[in-house]
């Protein structure tokens, strides 16, 4: 199973309201976005126009793989884009900055590649799975893009107080698996940390000037430099850890009230997953409504059990909840949320299944969904087809493709060269010629003219 192969393959449109006001601040644009994260296209957006970026506020956070839509707003004045990979619409102003409490569901719709006629034929058992379980609301991979790209944990930095290695992992760090300008940017200040009077010539620098003027006025105030990063990036840097504890927390728990002999594992960024299969009456009832902590240091818990697995993956990282914070750094916390255990896909439809035109002898089908904010589609479609993400199942796949296919009968032979032959090919073309003709109207026939002869006697 794959996913993301073309943009297009991957659309969700944002479900919105807002309160629109004529005299407001903020001007509400819709923004259709392609092959960008959300903080990608507002860097653009506050470039481009000179904006500040706490002029730009939006809903959430959309994927960079396919195409999305969202709402986006800036303050004070009106901008227009009409890039081929970014569009703004304007849709009306509010007196308000946007927020999370301005999505109301998201729609999704999905084309799942690489399938095998099995994978096809498994489908239907594995919808009423979903349909009667719902899915286990995970943060799935694009949540933890640091651990893809090498950085780990930045926040984890924070809390011992490392102040340096956090700002380097953020500003001297390039992936290898990143081919932009922001990767020579990051290579650059690699080769010349500390010498903040250098000038980076890449095309982009410009995303990191307001550390770096900290950095040229106060050479070692590396926590300092870090405040001048983007609030929201902060924030997230601090929620991407919280997310894999709650994951962590959400696997031991299940673990414990369910079974591992019950549970189907699925590979991601940051480790494997664990989803029921089959729950009976009682953990049925035990589960539903439920919700799951994202811990912080005033962290409560009303059920024992949770408590029990929360607490047993921070003891796994050497922490306590009071752990979960950044010396001296207020301006950089974590805070409590209670997240749902089970998210519901509504709406839920699949498409016909066909040849897939970018893998060979596959198939490929679409399926759409409707979801909350905060919940992943990935996820959703990863526990449709859960089977072909188990550990392993690469590899086993890979070698089914590779597989040499059985020789074929006489009689097949015969067949083939029947329908595929020269002498086949031949007779199609004829049989084309024929059926062309008899669609032609034809002409009609004048009378023949009366034969003149000799008159008899």
């Amino acid at each position: 199973m794959r996913l993301k192969q073309r943009p297009e393959d991957f659309s969700v449109t944002e479900s919105w309201r807002f309160d629109d006001d004529h005299a407001g601040p903020w001007r509400v644009y819709l923004m259709d976005k392609q092959k960008l994260t959300t903080f990608e296209a507002v860097d653009r957006i506050c470039t481009r126009f000179k904006v500040p970026r706490a002029d730009v506020t939006y809903c959430g956070l959309k994927d960079k793989q396919g195409r999305t839509t969202q709402l986006v707003a800036v303050r004070g004045r009106e901008v227009d884009l009409q890039d081929e990979d970014l569009r703004l619409k304007l849709m009306g102003r509010s007196r308000t900055p946007l927020s999370a409490r301005n999505t109301t569901s998201n729609r999704f719709a999905v084309t799942v590649r690489d399938l095998s006629e099995e994978d096809v034929a498994r489908l239907p058992s594995a919808v009423a799975e979903v349909q009667r379980l719902g899915v286990v609301n995970y943060f799935d991979s694009q949540r933890f893009g640091p651990l893809k790209h090498g950085q780990g944990f930045i926040v984890k930095e924070l809390m011992r107080g490392d102040f340096e290695t956090a700002l380097k992992n953020v500003i001297a760090h390039p992936s290898e698996l990143d081919v932009s300008n922001d990767a020579k940017v990051k290579q650059f200040w690699k080769e010349h940390w500390g010498d903040w009077t250098a000038r980076n010539p890449v095309p982009g620098a410009e995303r990191y000037e307001a550390v770096l003027k900290w950095l040229k006025a106060h050479p070692r105030d590396y926590r300092g430099a870090l405040l001048r990063t983007e609030p929201r990036w902060r924030a997230l840097q601090v929620f991407t850890y919280q997310s894999w504890l709650w994951n962590e927390g959400v696997r031991q728990f299940l673990r414990d009230v369910v079974g591992i002999q019950h549970l189907v594992s699925i590979r991601y960024q940051a480790g494997s997953l664990l989803f029921p299969r089959e729950l009976d009456g009682d953990q049925a009832r035990r589960l539903k409504g439920l919700t799951f902590p994202l811990l912080a240091p005033g962290s409560t818990f009303k059920d024992p059990q949770i408590q029990k697995a929360a607490l047993a993956v921070l003891k796994r990282e050497d922490m306590t909840l009071a752990s979960l914070a950044i010396p001296a750094t207020p301006e950089i916390h974590f805070d409590h949320e209670e997240r749902p255990l089970f998210s519901y896909p509504g709406r839920l439809t699949l498409g016909e299944a066909r040849p897939d035109d970018l893998n060979r002898g596959r198939m490929k089908l679409n399926v759409a969904f409707t979801l909350p904010p905060g919940a992943y589609a990935t996820l959703v479609v990863k526990r449709l087809f859960w089977w072909t993400l188990e550990p392993g199942a690469a590899k086993k796949a890979a070698a089914a493709r590779a597989a040499p296919k059985p020789r074929p009968t006489q009689k097949e032979m015969h067949q083939q060269r029947k329908e595929t032959g020269f002498l086949a090919v031949k007779r199609a073309m004829k049989e084309r010629k024929q059926a062309a003709r008899d669609a032609t109207p034809k002409p009609a026939q004048k009378a023949a003219p009366r034969a003149r002869g000799k008159k008899r006697p």
